[in-house]
């Protein structure tokens, strides 16, 4: 077939199988570069100023005591990370990857540092026990400013991006949302979040079932993140929507970020298209939401420390499948004999 004639998809494809490795020998690899290739709409795609935004900020539903840490962790946190102290810092330095953190809606004003990027919805949610969590005025916020802030990343050069997230009590704004959207069962979605015991879970699934009936069902993606949402999780949602619009390559981290990617695939569906999901979290509720989506991570080693650990630990693994597209030779190149199928 003439290169003219063939798709574009056929094109990377028959570039993949003509490497020198037997027919899908390197896996998972060659769909990622296929599916990058596509995003980029190039034989030779590349990845540029890979970033990671954190989003952090404080639930109202945390003071009804569904998670064993107290709100004070999320500044405390937020401090960690831009002291370079967390876990996330620590891969971001080993793989290249530029780190923001974006204060969605802490309830605490931080002095002005050159990695926190200001950008509050509120002093925290309301408590979603007994009212909704935020106002239309609050979700609409959170959509312009993440929506701005990953136009500037892609102004900087960055065509891949991955999502984070920091807030004492997110799991259960979380579990809330992906129960709303999915049809699930609050049992299937809630988990023990920053480490619960077994009777602090079962107060956790009391209150949040509570909470639910208290609240009729939201009519719509919008309605459930103002009733259940947190501010963190409406960013990441709408970076993710933003993200796709530039093209970019979009790295779903754990339980937290796979909600919110749930919410932007029930806005846009076509963001799986430039979607990579990196890892599968320890959290319960994850696994679950990822056989809904019908997900396939790229990692799974039982983490759940969130942040965006997952993005950048699979980042290494989305490099090399640009990097065998592009360096490695194929076999007319390289003069070694194709096999050929047998008759």
């Amino acid at each position: 077939m003439d290169d003219c004639k063939m798709t574009l998809a056929e094109q990377i494809t028959e570039k993949i199988n003509l490497k020198t490795k037997p027919q899908a020998a390197l896996g998972r690899l060659e769909a990622l570069a296929l599916q990058i290739g596509l995003v980029q709409n190039s034989l030779n795609p590349q990845l540029r100023h890979p970033a990671i935004l954190i989003f952090a900020a404080d639930h109202g539903i945390a003071a009804s005591g569904v998670s064993a840490y107290p709100s004070a962790v999320t500044v405390q946190m937020v401090r960690n990370f831009l002291e370079g102290g967390a876990a996330i810092n620590v891969f971001c330095r080993q793989h290249g990857i530029t780190l923001q953190v974006i204060d969605a809606g802490i309830d605490f004003d931080f002095e002005s540092h050159e990695r926190l990027i200001p950008a509050k919805a509120g002093m925290g949610t309301r408590n979603f026990l007994h009212e909704e969590a935020m106002t239309d005025a609050q979700l609409q916020d959170c959509f312009k400013q993440a929506a701005a802030l990953v136009s500037q990343q892609a102004e900087k050069g960055c065509n891949i991006i991955g999502f984070g997230e920091m807030g004492i009590g997110n799991t259960s704004s979380a579990s809330m949302l992906m129960s709303c959207l999915t049809g699930l069962p609050l049992a299937m979605c809630v988990g023990r979040g920053t480490g619960l015991d077994d009777e602090q879970l079962k107060h956790k699934l009391n209150i949040l079932t509570q909470a639910k009936e208290n609240h009729s069902v939201p009519a719509n993606v919008f309605d459930a993140l103002k009733c259940f949402g947190g501010f963190e999780i409406a960013q990441m949602c709408a970076g993710m929507l933003q993200a796709y619009k530039h093209d970019m390559i979009i790295m779903v981290d754990g339980f937290i970020a796979s909600v919110a990617y749930l919410c932007a695939v029930s806005i846009n569906p076509s963001l799986h298209l430039n979607s990579i999901f990196c890892h599968e979290s320890d959290e319960q509720g994850h696994k679950n939401l990822l056989e809904y989506l019908n997900a396939k991570p790229l990692l799974n080693l039982s983490m759940r420390v969130g942040e965006g650990t997952g993005c950048a630990m699979a980042y290494p693994l989305i490099e090399s499948a640009v990097r065998f597209l592009k360096e490695m030779a194929s076999f007319e190149s390289a003069g070694v004999s194709q096999i050929k199928e047998r008759p």
